[in-house]
């Protein structure tokens, strides 16, 4: 029997993210919530339990008995940042119910700012998105691997594996789980293999297309399982192991990221591609909780 994945939570829509955060308190005070469970709290000088309340003009609160003062936004993305915090929150938001990524021209428009400010408040999202997805924790279970080819005009020339001016990237997809995508210098048995055993559960079922660099993983202890792609076959069960052995889940987020890669971004250099990975594997990893996403993000500021 098949476990069934659960159901995607809607995400709020743009009316109902304005009514929740129309304003810089609003924000700060949900930037309280996350990092310091609120506004009433023991205080860190004094100890005294007390309602911190918002200095006038400033990012910041103090302690009732003792002036002690907090700053929510200190030691994060939005430090000393003179861009609204709702122009922030916003952008954080589109890059949550987003599917194709956001670009930054699309970000210049919606928030009004320079294409500078555009680009860096999305670098700086990308960055914080690595940073709460949570790298540490190894996948387990039943684990896809693939890689892919990405980025790089081509005018004719080779197709397919070794086609030059494009970065090799590598995703790792648990099923019904998280995802993980890294990019690598080349196929080699010993590049694939690090890549495995740093992210993946040792004794795990890993399934992979056919290319002999996987032949690596029985003698490391997983169990492998190969379709053959070359002879178009795309999936196969194994009695003995009694698994499914396919690589369509993370085959499905290599073309959702081409796509988003052609029609949203035009180009992504190689030297930035890790950044664009850890946006799309954190959308892909949390998709079933698109509001709990938002708070992810604020929560790792």
């Amino acid at each position: 029997m098949t476990k069934k994945s659960p159901s995607a939570s809607p995400a709020f829509s743009v009316r109902e993210f304005f009514a929740r955060f129309p304003d810089e308190q609003a924000c700060l005070e949900h930037i309280m919530a996350v990092r310091f469970g609120g506004t009433k709290l023991d205080c860190p000088s004094c100890g005294a339990e007390g309602q911190f309340h918002k200095l006038r003009d400033r990012r910041v609160y103090a302690c009732p008995n003792c002036l002690f003062q907090i700053a929510p936004t200190a030691n994060t993305i939005l430090h000393d940042t003179r861009t609204p915090l709702v122009s922030w929150f916003y952008a954080m938001y589109l890059f949550c119910t987003t599917r194709h990524g956001v670009s930054g021209k699309e970000l210049q428009r919606q928030l009004g700012v320079t294409y500078k400010t555009a680009y860096r408040i999305g670098q700086q999202i990308r960055i914080l998105m690595s940073k709460a997805q949570g790298f540490d924790a190894l996948l387990a279970g039943h684990i896809e691997l693939d890689e892919a080819y990405v980025g790089g005009r081509r005018s004719g020339g080779k197709r397919g594996r070794g086609a030059p001016g494009k970065t090799i990237v590598m995703g790792l997809a648990q099923r019904g789980g998280r995802m993980k995508a890294v990019v690598i210098p080349d196929v080699k048995k010993d590049t694939l293999r690090d890549v495995v055993l740093d992210n993946v559960e040792p004794g795990s079922v890993v399934s992979t297309d056919e290319l002999y660099s996987y032949n690596l993983l029985t003698g490391d202890g997983f169990k492998h399982g190969a379709v053959k792609h070359g002879r178009k076959e795309y999936a196969h069960y194994d009695y003995r192991l009694g698994e499914t052995f396919h690589v369509n889940t993370v085959e499905g987020f290599w073309k959702l990221f081409k796509a988003s890669v052609r029609s949203t971004h035009i180009q992504i250099s190689g030297k930035h591609m890790q950044r664009y990975l850890d946006e799309f594997t954190f959308r892909a990893s949390n998709r079933h909780r698109v509001n709990g996403m938002f708070d992810l993000l604020v929560g790792a500021l």
